[in-house]
């Protein structure tokens, strides 16, 4: 038993050797961080240093917040044709643009700038492309030359009704070029016509910013609307309605052909397809002659 014992706790030379190379680089490991303390001294804080930048940072933060104080536009900016070059700071204020920015762009013309066309405006540090899309269709630069040709846009104060207007009269809006006028021209078409201006943010790319610009230069004539003979209408030609898709469309047809004519809205409230939002949207737009 005790040469058993002897025999399994005895290690070789080679075990041994190993053993005394392990407690070695154990015992480097943990004086490793006493060696760099003695090797490498913390250097010092120097509170001058400190303190003046300390002074610096808080000086950035008042001159920042002073600039914050500059920089206030006016809650309702007023908009009329202008032309940029030498326009009174006191005008471009009433536009909408803060001191700060009319400040850049005294300095502009100071150093000799001139706008020469709409989108010299565009470029000038400070300027926002949502003040510059807002500012643009009223900007009237003054041109010279044969190929010069004079801006056909609406009077201030003068409007054009939306349903009965075509594509060349409603470029006279100011903010819808061709491009624009085209894209409301096709929608109106699908629709039959507007009955109130909110609609027109429905046309492609026609946002809110764009919306406001242009709401107060147009009018609506609810009776120009082209109703839809719900009663006698084709499915092809009802698809091309856009409040309604196509499983809508179908399952109108369908109650049709099994339950007779429409009557009213409340008879196309029994199709189940249809709910309450799409009802009050269609109802507008429907004739049962």
């Amino acid at each position: 038993m005790k040469q058993h014992a002897k025999n399994y706790l005895s290690i070789t030379k080679k075990e041994w050797n190993g053993l005394v190379v392990l407690v070695i680089l154990i015992a480097l490991v943990l004086a490793s961080p006493y060696v760099y303390q003695l090797w490498h001294k913390d250097s010092t804080i120097n509170q001058t240093e400190l303190n003046h930048a300390l002074a610096i940072l808080s000086k950035a933060k008042i001159d920042s917040a002073q600039s914050n104080i500059d920089d206030s536009w006016i809650d309702h900016p007023v908009m009329f044709d202008f032309n940029p070059n030498n326009l009174p700071a006191e005008k471009w204020k009433l536009l909408g643009l803060s001191d700060r920015q009319v400040a850049i762009i005294k300095n502009y013309e100071a150093k000799g700038g001139h706008f020469y066309r709409n989108t010299d405006l565009k470029k000038i540090y400070g300027i926002y492309p949502e003040d510059y899309k807002r500012l643009e269709p009223y900007i009237d630069i003054p041109q010279k030359g044969d190929d010069y040709v004079p801006s056909h846009k609406l009077e201030a104060g003068a409007t054009i009704e939306i349903n009965t207007a075509d594509s060349a009269k409603l470029t006279e809006v100011r903010g819808i070029g061709p491009s624009f006028a085209m894209r409301i021209i096709r929608y109106r078409d699908r629709l039959g016509g507007f009955y109130h201006k909110e609609q027109l943010m429905e046309v492609f790319e026609l946002d809110t910013a764009k919306y406001n610009i242009i709401k107060y230069q147009l009018t609506i004539d609810p009776l120009k609307v082209v109703k839809l003979k719900i009663n006698t209408i084709s499915l092809p030609s009802l698809q091309q309605f856009p409040y309604l898709n196509y499983k809508q469309v179908n399952a109108i047809i369908q109650y049709r052909a099994q339950h007779g004519n429409y009557n009213s809205i409340n008879d196309m409230a029994n199709v189940a397809i249809l709910t309450p939002e799409v009802l009050r949207k269609i109802e507008p737009y429907l004739s049962y002659k």
